[in-house]
C-alpha cells in the first residue's frame, strides 16, 4: 500500500512539473549560495503537497553531495505533534540554468519541480516553490517567526503570482 501511496504522489508530482504556457517564468534568486543554504529549515507556513497535509514539526535538511547534487532529508509528525515521524529522503539536481533551480527526485528517474524564490541577506528565512505554483514552502532557521516577518514572506509569495490563500501554517513545537 505504502509503495502504491509514493507511486501516485510521484506520478501527480511529475505531472504538476508542466509548464503552464501562460504564465511568466516565477522569479527565483539571482545568485543562491548553495553552501550558506545547506542544513536545516523549519516549515514555518506552506501550500502543502497530499503528502504533508497535517504536517507538525516539518523540517527539510540539505547536505552537499557534489557541486550539483543535493542530499535532502524532509521529516515531519503525521496530523499531530505526537503522531508518526514520516520522512523522505529526494535527491536535488542543481541545474545548469540556475542554481536557485533544482530537479527533485523523489523517485528515479522521474524529477519535480524545485525552485528558491526568495532567500533573505542572512540565509535565515526562505522561500520554495514551482514554476507551476501550485506548491509553496515558507521556511526558517527556528520554528518560530514574528508575524510580521510572516506577512512579509507571504506578501513575497504573492509578488511571485501564488495563491496566498492556500497558504497553511505549519504548526511546529519543540
Amino acid at each position: 500500500m505504502r509503495t502504491v501511496i509514493v507511486i501516485l504522489a510521484a506520478a501527480a508530482l511529475v505531472a504538476a512539473c508542466q509548464l503552464s504556457p501562460d504564465r511568466p517564468p516565477v522569479e527565483t534568486v539571482d545568485d543562491l549560495d548553495l553552501d550558506r543554504f545547506m542544513g536545516d529549515w523549519y516549515v514555518i507556513a506552506n501550500i502543502p503537497t497530499p503528502p504533508e497535509k497535517g504536517a507538525h514539526n516539518a523540517v527539510e535538511s540539505y547536505e552537499r553531495l557534489g557541486d550539483d547534487k543535493i542530499g535532502v532529508t524532509f521529516a515531519f509528525n503525521e496530523d499531530s505533534y505526537d503522531g508518526e515521524r514520516k520522512t523522505m529522503t529526494p535527491t536535488g539536481f542543481v541545474s545548469e540554468q540556475s542554481n536557485a533551480i533544482w530537479g527533485m527526485r523523489f523517485i528515479w528517474p522521474f524529477r519535480a519541480d524545485f525552485r528558491v524564490l526568495y532567500v533573505d541577506d542572512a540565509y535565515r528565512t526562505t522561500i520554495i516553490g514551482r514554476q507551476k505554483r501550485d506548491y509553496l514552502w515558507i521556511m526558517a532557521r527556528r520554528p518560530q517567526v514574528s508575524e510580521d516577518t510572516l506577512q512579509r514572506l507571504i506578501q513575497v509569495a504573492a509578488d511571485r503570482g501564488y495563491d496566498t490563500s492556500r497558504i497553511q501554517r505549519v504548526p511546529q513545537r519543540w
